[in-house]
């Protein structure tokens, strides 16, 4: 279906598109004129130890003041005394009516402290501000004197940044206003949609026995030419979401959505709303045997919305109820990428250019991450787009024994080195696919070389694992010639490192080394981490706390997607996870199976590798809470359904037996009667 068409459609179902858009637009003008502007105002305020500090022993004097320490200890009793309901109503009778917040300044180690009301009254607000302010100084006073803490062993507080002039915070109201209207419209969208499917369906049923649908017609000649006009497939929706997804800096995001409004995720929900359009207009049927990846992703679904409701139903903060949300559409891209992938694309020459084009791309991130280990910088930090911001703040280099991590347009080098893991299999595949030998040398084995060899750049036990398991699982289902060729070159690179990057291949070395010795600083905490979250699994253990809302924020990085997956979707959200793993391998196993040819084997194999990779690493980072990783993995999840679904029907057609001719049929003999 064209963009034309969609515009036709709109245009003769007016009936619903006019009234719901300006009923929307209406709805939005009066929460625009009902709704206050609310101003914010903040002061910080720091901790200062005791003058007697210096001589007191480490178990001695005020127990509150943390003595020989940061006094973050002090400081988060504070806040947590702040925070209080007795201390709310203090508060209210001193005339802070208004929201207020207390926490740790943003990316400080230190014991300061930031205080911040909220309100529709802009000289309210500050006088609201300025009592907050006295008010902390004098509990942490009330603290000591509850412990009787003599006065030179008494930690102090000092405003370091006075009762700021409140200023206006537009957001939340504009967002409020954009989602009635967004709303609307795209219910009146739908709505137009569905009525035209079931006007098709209507005229079908009445039309005459030769009436023959649009899909089964052939095709004119000569297509009009035109960008409305011009037919759009799957493969055009993701080739460009691929392109947003790689050359926008995946940190980049649409402000009102968080870390999942990248502009690819932004398309990709888009391009899952075009494919349900063209579905109900008639225009277009799912891909026959594809829809094990489907089944898959509304256990999926029905995990996330389990943990939803369980996050609905218990006391969670504001953050958290945000990042539920986040989480919702962050699932809805996912869905999108599958069904898109597995559902819409009907031709496989279309899979295909989607496939190779996957590859290029990937190639290219990779050669810029080339330039951010040589260069020792990163280049995504140099990448302003008006009206994207940063979602996870201060990305700077990230360094590893002598060497910079590059992470290129991804969020993190592990994100990089995973999303590069789970490509390289399709590299190797059209490298060696026969139909691709027209082309040269260069343009066949460049992409495997160029990701290949960003791998051990990024200094990871990720990025090294990922690459060993797609030796393990293709190399020796190669031929004899084939696989020693190949072990020989794979030493022979190492040797090359060795030699052009001195010290790289001793680095990654010894990170296995101490990993296996248990002496690895990461190592050991991440094993602390695992310990820390018992606790969490322990209150929800069967749906989760929320999809989402286990943020480092609010809690800590977990580094392991499945200890990730058990804290906020439970024992289903990891029955769910495995599935997926699960889906992919047996998708490869089952087009090696029933491949007719050697390359449809090897791209089977492909596939196996590339799930098999995702289900190892997802426990060395939280992959999923990456969006170009995510995404990646979910393409290819949809495309091996995809590619299945063609094999089947080829095997499928290749077992009927061949029509006869009249000559091959044996009449039957007759005998004369007597």
């Amino acid at each position: 279906m064209s963009l034309a068409d969609l515009l036709a459609i709109m245009r003769r179902r007016w009936y619903f598109m006019v009234p719901l858009t300006l009923l929307s637009v209406l709805a939005g003008g009066y929460l625009y004129r009902t709704i206050p502007v609310s101003y914010e105002s903040q002061s910080s305020v720091t901790l200062l130890d005791s003058t007697a500090i210096a001589d007191l022993a480490p178990t001695f004097g005020n127990p509150l003041s943390n003595a020989g320490g940061s006094l973050v200890v002090t400081a988060d009793v504070l806040i947590r005394t702040l925070q209080s309901s007795d201390s709310a109503k203090e508060l209210h009778s001193r005339g802070v009516t208004d929201q207020y917040t207390v926490g740790f300044a943003p990316q400080a180690d230190s014991p300061l402290l930031t205080l911040s009301v909220t309100g529709t009254d802009r000289a309210k607000v500050l006088r609201e501000t300025t009592t907050l302010t006295k008010f902390t100084g004098e509990q942490l006073k009330a603290l000591q004197a509850a412990s009787k803490v003599p006065a030179v062993y008494a930690v102090q507080s000092a405003p370091v940044v006075l009762p700021q002039t409140p200023v206006s915070q537009s957001k939340g109201r504009y967002q409020g206003i954009a989602a009635v209207v967004i709303v609307g419209m795209v219910a009146a969208f739908l709505l137009s949609i569905l009525a035209e499917g079931v006007a098709v369906v209507r005229r079908r049923g009445r039309a005459l026995a030769g009436y023959v649908p649009r899909r089964h017609r052939a095709r004119p000649p000569e297509r009009p030419k035109g960008l409305l006009v011009r037919r759009l497939d799957a493969t055009t929706v993701l080739s460009v979401y691929l392109a947003l997804a790689f050359f926008v800096p995946s940190n980049l995001t649409l402000p009102a959505l968080g870390g999942v409004g990248t502009p690819a995720n932004v398309f990709a929900l888009l391009g899952l709303l075009w494919y349900l359009a063209t579905w109900l207009g008639g225009r277009i049927l799912p891909a026959r045997g594809t829809r094990l990846p489907r089944v898959v992703m509304c256990l999926l679904a029905a995990a996330v919305l389990l943990a939803y409701l369980a996050n609905a139903t218990r006391d969670s903060s504001h953050e958290e109820v945000l990042g539920a949300d986040r989480g919702l559409i962050g699932l809805g891209v996912w869905v999108a990428l599958v069904v898109l992938s597995s559902a819409g694309i009907q031709e496989r020459s279309r899979l295909e250019t989607l496939m190779r084009r996957l590859v290029v791309l990937g190639t290219v991130v990779a050669l810029i991450g080339y330039y951010d280990f040589f260069a020792a910088t990163n280049i995504a930090d140099s990448i302003h787009i008006p009206g994207l911001h940063s979602s996870t703040a201060g990305i700077s280099a990230m360094d590893r024994g002598s060497f910079t991590r590059p992470r290129s347009t991804t969020a993190h080098p592990l994100e990089f080195g995973g999303m590069l893991a789970i490509l390289l299999p399709f590299a190797v595949h059209q490298a060696f696919d026969p139909v691709r030998r027209h082309a040269g040398a260069m343009r066949r084995w460049g992409p495997v070389a160029i990701m290949a060899g960003a791998l051990p750049l990024t200094v990871s036990r990720t990025s090294i694992i990922g690459a060993f398991i797609v030796i393990l699982v293709m190399v020796p289902r190669w031929k004899p010639q084939r696989r020693w060729a190949a072990i020989g070159l794979i030493l022979g690179s190492v040797a090359g490192f060795k030699v052009i990057i001195p010290g790289l291949i001793g680095t990654i070395t010894n990170l296995f080394a101490t990993f296996l010795s248990n002496s690895d600083s990461s190592t050991q905490a991440r094993t602390v981490k695992y310990s820390a979250i018992v606790p969490y699994l322990e209150e929800h253990p069967w749906f989760g706390r929320g999809f989402g809302t286990f943020t480092p924020d609010l809690y800590f990085f977990t580094d392991n997607q499945y200890m990730l997956t058990l804290a906020e979707t439970g024992a289903l959200g990891m029955v769910a996870l495995l599935a997926l793993f699960v889906t992919g391998i047996h998708q490869g196993g089952a087009i090696r199976r029933l491949a007719r040819t050697e390359s449809d084997r090897e791209l089977g194999q492909a596939f196996l590798a590339s799930a098999l990779v995702a289900l190892v690493i997802s426990a060395t980072f939280d992959a999923l809470s990456f969006p170009m990783y995510a995404g990646m993995f979910f393409l290819t999840l949809g495309a091996g359904g995809s590619y299945l679904g063609f094999i089947r029907r080829e095997a499928a057609t290749a077992a009927l037996p061949a029509p006869r001719t009249t000559s091959e049929v044996k009449l039957p003999q007759l005998a004369e009667s007597r």
